[in-house]
């Protein structure tokens, strides 16, 4: 190697050098924007509630869950074969309140693990 190639080595060394520091500064600028710019938003923002306007629980008190067996809400049909239904014919909800609503419990022997339906003594 000769002393040229040495001289442009180093000299390709100092602009990546100059480079890399030009680069950090920009970065390190556009941070500091970032964040004037999130500060002068968040102080044109309304405040925050105060205890007096926050929300109160009703006078009948907490809502608590109901349960409640439901059952498959069906489709309407059309009453004409050439009438289309149309999605305000088509009910909301899937499934609707069920006119039976005791729960039917498993009685002990009448079923069993895969079918079986044994008492499950040998």
């Amino acid at each position: 190697m000769n002393t040229a190639s040495y001289e442009l080595i180093a000299a390709n060394s100092t602009v990546n050098a100059v480079a890399a520091f030009v680069g950090g500064l920009f970065i390190a600028g556009a941070l500091v924007w970032a964040v004037r710019l999130g500060i002068k938003v968040r102080r044109q923002e309304s405040a925050p509630p105060r205890p007096d306007e926050q929300p109160r629980l009703p006078a009948s008190g907490a809502v608590h869950e109901i349960r409640e067996r439901r059952e498959p809400d069906e489709v309407p049909h059309a009453a004409d074969e050439s009438e289309r239904l149309m999605p305000y014919n088509i009910h909301a909800v899937g499934s609707k309140h069920a006119a039976d609503q005791h729960r039917k419990r498993w009685v002990p022997g009448s079923s069993g693990s895969f079918g079986g339906g044994g008492s499950g003594l040998s």
